[in-house]
């Protein structure tokens, strides 16, 4: 035995294993199959014997009510036939997410794939259907988890593997050397998660193939779950996402990322352009073989649990081959701990957005932006996210992306990548529109023009009056009336129109601009309006119905008024645009009302503010929103809970807080019927189409719920009388 080389007698059991962001886009099947085939070269060329891809990758997660389509299926069939037929699929087991029609019953699944066969189809268990997420709706939870189907293929399938049936279930699946299983999304988040029994039965390595959407905060929360899954236990687990705006309002935030042992190995970037990104880690098997020995609870626990069901393919090893030369196997390195990168809110609200806007500039084939800026905090936060936007285009454009490249050459109109910096992006891509009125400051329309010349975008500047005086001419002639501001004379009621009238038309103008600009700079195409109402003032009903919140989409109608004025300072200093941190510091106002008298700019004292008007602070309505929809409090409940929080202030003065925000919040839900698609960020978002199902018409008097609070006011103004009395 002596002459027996020791490399050729001690089997491998470090293995390189890949995992995956894509950009993937419902319905865009033909891509979906480019960017999953790349991926999969990508994950070969670096070694990996195994490759993760994110949920529903084959047709896109948001193709909502298409999966109940026959088309839908037949097509993911076609892209599935076709990285079968290929010989990617040789020598390395492929994790594919796929909708599958199984005894006529539509699953979420996991296809595992290998040397051109299917191996198992594994469906998902437990579906989402809360907040963005209506999984139920389409598809069917899999509840005979101790049973194997066996699943007859589709004929074009068949045609493709030469398979007429393979084995549908939850199963693991035993390779050579190592057993790994998978999870699906949600399944991570529940309460008795699958991993937990897996691992507990020996499974080496988990998988996730996931949906996962941005939310402000949220990675922090997704990283403790997959470290924690193997911390306890040991093992490996591998997640992948997608990333990216898929034609919905979600954004898809990637970060895919392998941890092992309660360490982080390899983590993706949350946000980037790019269409592709594969990151791999190297797991040595004995690593967690010896963590699971040191821990007597996972042994003691390990030994009570009955074995799973599981597919057997012992003939393909997932570690590496020691006499494979050309990759440098016989030299693996086990991958080490990294830190975690988490970006903070501000850089979130930044590049969330901005990746969003950038997705659904290119997929759309528009030429570029319309903003109306008012030169308030609101407007400016969107032309700072643009610009965001065009200084990561630019980066790339340095860096070489002939993706990025030949799109951005589309939009800016050139043939040439010279010049292409962040500036010439922004000044070809955003267009800003301030549009006043006899109602409008000097500074106002100051800081607008000067936000414009610091982020080059290509501004207009314009007074409208002339308009308001028509449309009131027309009224005038058919009634014989014309209404006047309060200040002027008239009444509530003829305020509000002439307000309304002056928000509208700025709406009619920003979509004729949009329409018409670039052919005035002898351009073809067409400009998406952006919206740039924040999540609180929507959640108030303070905004017009169909003003200029009223556009094509809007990248901050899911951020709150706090997280705004943080963006924007962060914006100032971060891209060196100070007219940010003057617009951050400036009370917000619509300038919708007269200007007071001998007050020629609102840094003098302008007679209309937001807060003011809406009888709320920005701040209060933060809390309001995140008691309403998080906490899921009606007024009875909200009320109990801000005597708890706001001490400080008598509880009568909360009751009326408490009825004033359910009042205007019930006046005005109507108004999110027609609200813009906005970017998801926070999760007390109203808005109405997907997220907050909730009814549009109300008795605004809240008659039981609101005397149920006097009641309580009373109750705690007699309990404060007897325990003064008592002190006395």
């Amino acid at each position: 035995m002596s002459g027996i080389s020791a490399e050729l007698t001690t089997p491998s059991t470090r293995c390189i294993l890949a995992t995956c962001n894509l950009s993937q886009w419902a319905l865009d099947f033909d891509g979906n199959l480019e960017r999953i085939l790349q991926s999969i070269k990508e994950a070969k060329a670096k070694g990996a014997k195994y490759r993760l891809g994110p949920e529903l990758e084959i047709s896109g997660y948001s193709c909502e009510d298409h999966f109940l389509e026959q088309d839908t299926f037949l097509h993911c069939d076609q892209s599935l036939a076709a990285i079968l037929k290929s010989d990617l699929t040789d020598g390395i087991l492929c994790d594919i997410g796929c909708p599958i029609l199984h005894n006529s019953v539509r699953y979420n699944c996991r296809v595992f794939c290998l040397n051109r066969q299917i191996i198992l189809i594994r469906p998902k268990v437990y579906l989402p259907d809360d907040g963005n997420y209506r999984e139920p709706r389409f598809f069917t939870s899999w509840k005979r988890q101790h049973e194997l189907d066996d699943h007859r293929l589709s004929q074009i399938l068949h045609e493709a593997t030469g398979q007429s049936t393979v084995k549908f279930g939850m199963a693991v699946i035993h390779t050579a050397d190592t057993t790994l299983a998978s999870e699906i999304c949600e399944e991570l988040w529940t309460m008795k998660t699958p991993h937990t029994d897996m691992f507990l039965s020996g499974v080496d390595i988990i998988t996730n193939g996931s949906g996962s959407h941005h939310q402000l905060r949220k990675l922090d929360s997704r990283l403790s779950l997959v470290k924690n899954a193997t911390l306890k236990s040991g093992g490996a687990y591998l997640y992948s996402n997608h990333r990216g705006g898929d034609g919905a309002r979600l954004y898809f935030d990637g970060c895919a990322m392998i941890c092992m042992n309660g360490q982080l190995l390899a983590q993706a970037s949350q946000f980037s352009l790019h269409a592709v990104e594969v990151i791999t880690a190297v797991i040595d098997l004995n690593t967690i073989r010896n963590y699971r020995g040191t821990v007597k609870s996972y042994l003691d626990q390990a030994s009570l649990v009955s074995p799973l069901l599981s597919v057997d393919i012992s003939y393909f090893s997932l570690c590496a081959d020691k006499r494979e030369k050309g990759l440098g196997i016989g030299r693996l390195v086990e991958s080490v701990s990294i830190k975690e990168r988490i970006h903070t809110p501000e850089e979130e609200c930044a590049l969330g957005p901005a990746c969003w806007l950038w997705d659904y500039l290119r997929v759309s084939g528009a030429s570029g932006f319309l903003l109306p800026l008012s030169g308030g905090s609101d407007s400016a936060s969107v032309a700072g996210i643009v610009r965001v936007m065009s200084v990561l285009l630019a980066s790339y454009v340095s860096a070489g992306d002939e993706f990025i490249i030949s799109h951005v050459k589309r939009i800016v109109g050139t043939h040439s990548t010279e010049e292409l910096d962040a500036n010439k992006i922004c000044s070809s891509v955003l267009h800003t529109l301030y549009m006043g009125t006899s109602n409008s400051s000097d500074t106002t329309r100051s800081r607008a023009q000067r936000l414009s010349d610091q982020i080059h975008s290509y501004h207009t500047s314009l007074q409208f009056d002339s308009m308001v005086v028509a449309v009131l001419g027309v009224f005038h002639t058919v009634t014989g009336k014309t209404p006047q501001f309060q200040s002027r004379g008239g009444c509530i009621t003829e305020d509000l129109a002439l307000q309304n009238l002056q928000a509208r038309l700025r709406m009619i103008l920003a979509y004729l601009f949009a329409q018409l600009l670039p052919w005035t700079r002898a351009r073809p195409g067409f400009l998406l309006v952006l919206g740039s109402s924040n999540v609180d003032e929507a959640l108030r009903g303070y905004l017009t119905k169909y003003d200029c919140s009223s556009a094509d989409i809007n990248p901050i109608g899911g951020i709150c008024k706090q997280d705004i004025m943080r963006l924007l300072r962060w914006t100032a200093h971060t891209h060196h645009i100070p007219v940010l941190e003057e617009i951050a510091t400036a009370a917000p106002t619509a300038e919708l009302r007269p200007i007071e008298e001998g007050v020629t700019s609102s840094a003098e004292g302008y007679s209309q503010t937001d807060e003011e008007d809406m009888g709320m602070t920005y701040e209060d309505l933060n809390i309001f929103g995140k008691l309403r929809k998080v906490t899921r409090c009606g007024p009875v409940f909200m009320f109990t809970k801000l005597i708890e929080i706001w001490t400080h202030l008598p509880v009568a003065s909360i009751a009326a807080k408490v009825k004033r925000f359910f009042y205007y919040y019930s006046v005005n839900r109507h108004k999110m019927t027609t609200l813009t698609p906005s970017y998801h960020a926070e999760n007390y978002s109203p808005d109405d189409n997907r997220y907050d199902l909730r009814q549009f018409l109300y008795n605004v008097k809240w008659t039981r719920q609101f005397n149920t609070i006097d009641e309580l006011v009373k109750e705690n103004e007699r309990e404060e009388t007897i325990v003064k009395d008592m002190k006395k």
